[in-house]
């Protein structure tokens, strides 16, 4: 059956990213629909009901890098969207029953700091202001492709002089800082550094969240970097917030700006492959048959499950295939999301806490425990000592629960995508029990207080979520993954091998994290493209 509306472009995927990007072109003027395989939009952006009343954000949970171009272009304050900022940032809770927090404040923190060490807090200052300088000169790349590197083209040249002017201010000390930040490893540099476990252990818990590889991995100094790129309506370096309603209150936010602008979504509608024939685009397929045509499609899926699943392995270039089937994934964490009868309450809180500072509470004692948990994941075991983020999300946002209950979203790392021994289905409970037992040596109610206990592991992000492997990066956030590499090389500027097919989701730069560049970069690019192909009809 073939649907009788052909549409300019049909977007794959009603993630943030595929959400983004339909919403940039439908304001450009092109009729474009979203199709969404579950019954709800959002992808891994979703708040979810789990208990009668009790909504939680199932997988993502924390709203740093959110684009402020797309808050501020698709007005999405407008449609419901508002963060109320994490203060504290961090918050780590030591097995001394010591709570440590990383206030938003810099002064503030730095005072917290020097109760642990004087040089480390002095040390805190000069390097901070190092990290932000270094991360404005990335900030740019965020969004717009990466370039072409091919000095045989007129736009490989203008690609590298575009670059070259990024940098036209930069001394040769920043440029080797940045080099180090981008190949080194945040365990080596935070030990050249400072000398405070504490404050080392600080550092940890606001980096290599799902990446592949302990802290002394090269390649994990990288995080410094990142998560001090703008986020957030007031573009905030290093932003971090709660988003009231949930996760999901973005996504449902960008779907409401869409639809506004002439976007129409389906969910419920699975699509089986792209629909290609003699290397252009002619629309989709959906699972029960139906057939839908478009000028264009763009894929959320990331891209294992587009290239190996969606579209026919005939119309792929052979090189192309072999990379994208080379794509490091094999996600390294899990969720555990609960509904309890009563708040947490980790050892150490000060009394006087607001319910916003009882929030945001990590638990990873060391870099040498988180390193010696990967160890153990890498091989296919699931470590008995587990690094927990846990979030008090009704603490930020009472409204998310029914009075005198709490909702409690556990983020869970390293486990792996393959297990050495058995299946993940045998051992849902068994993680689940070990990411209990660790908070109640931190906060010692919480087991007997469990009312619903959500496990997602790795294969149940793959299952639910489309996630190949698990990963919620689309591919792992590693040198050779990035940039003009992401997400194979020669294909990085979102076109795809076919005419008319596109990449927008996390799998294409600059990555993963709920920001929204993917889909407004992959946007941009459809919209050039779009423009010189009229411009050509109109001259032919």
């Amino acid at each position: 059956m073939t649907s009788s509306k052909t549409y300019d472009a049909i977007v794959v995927g009603a993630g943030h990213n595929g959400l983004t990007a339909a919403a940039y072109l439908a304001h450009a003027g092109l009729s474009t629909l979203v199709l969404e395989r579950r019954e709800i939009v959002g992808g891994c952006c979703v708040t979810e009901e789990i208990a009668p009343g009790c909504r939680v954000s199932t997988t993502s949970y924390i709203a740093s890098m959110l684009r402020p171009e797309v808050i501020r272009d698709l007005r999405l304050g407008e449609f419901g969207l508002r963060m109320v900022p994490c203060d504290p940032a961090i918050q780590v809770a030591f097995p001394d029953g010591k709570v440590v927090p990383w206030w938003a404040e810099r002064e503030r923190a730095v005072a917290e700091f020097r109760k642990y060490s004087v040089k480390d807090a002095d040390t805190f200052v000069r390097v901070d202001d190092q990290l932000k300088r270094l991360a404005r000169y990335l900030q740019p790349f965020f969004l717009e492709p990466p370039p072409e590197i091919e000095t045989g083209s007129v736009q490989g040249w203008a690609d590298l002089f575009r670059v070259g002017k990024r940098f036209r201010s930069i001394t040769n000390g920043d440029l080797a800082e940045l080099i180090l930040f981008l190949t080194g490893s945040l365990g080596e540099f935070l030990d050249h550094n400072y000398e405070s476990e504490v404050i080392k252990t600080l550092f940890l818990a606001n980096n290599v969240y799902g990446k592949h590889g302990g802290p002394y991995q090269p390649g994990t100094a990288i995080g410094l970097l990142f998560h001090l790129l703008s986020g957030g309506a007031e573009e905030v370096q290093g932003f971090y917030g709660h988003v009231m309603g949930g996760m999901g209150s973005i996504t449902q936010a960008l779907a409401a700006a869409g639809q506004k602008l002439g976007v129409e979504i389906r969910t419920s509608a699975p699509v089986a492959r792209i629909d290609t024939r003699h290397g252009k685009v002619r629309g989709v397929v959906l699972e029960d048959g139906t057939e839908i045509r478009s000028k264009l499609v763009l894929s959320n899926a990331d891209p294992k499950r587009t290239f190996l699943k969606m579209v026919d392995s005939s119309e792929l270039p052979g090189e192309f295939l072999h990379a994208i089937r080379g794509i490091k994934m094999e996600g390294p964490c899990a969720k555990v999301n609960m509904v309890l009868s009563e708040e947490p309450r980790f050892t150490g809180t000060p009394a006087q806490y607001t319910p916003l500072e009882r929030t945001f509470y990590t638990i990873v004692p060391s870099l040498e425990f988180a390193e010696k948990c990967y160890d153990i994941a890498k091989f296919g075991e699931i470590p008995e000592e587990l690094w927990v983020d846990c979030v008090v999300c009704s603490n930020a946002d009472d409204s998310l629960v029914p009075k005198g209950k709490h909702v409690l979203t556990c983020f869970v790392q390293y486990v792996p995508y393959h297990l050495r021994q058995g299946t993940w289905d045998e051992n849902r409970e068994l993680l689940g029990d070990r990411v209990v037992k660790k908070i109640g040596e931190h906060a010692p109610n919480v087991p007997n207080s469990i009312l619903t206990r959500q496990v997602l592991t790795p294969l149940d992000l793959e299952r639910t979520y489309g996630l190949t492997e698990g990963n919620i990066f689309h591919g792992d956030l590693r040198l050779e993954q990035l940039f003009f590499m992401r997400p194979v090389p020669g294909w990085s500027q979102y076109r795809m091998p076919i005419a008319g097919l596109y990449l927008c989701g996390a799998g294409t730069h600059p990555g993963g994290g709920v920001t929204g560049a993917p889909g407004h970069n992959a946007a941009r690019q459809v919209l050039r493209d779009w423009k010189m192909v009229r411009r050509k009809g109109a001259v032919a």
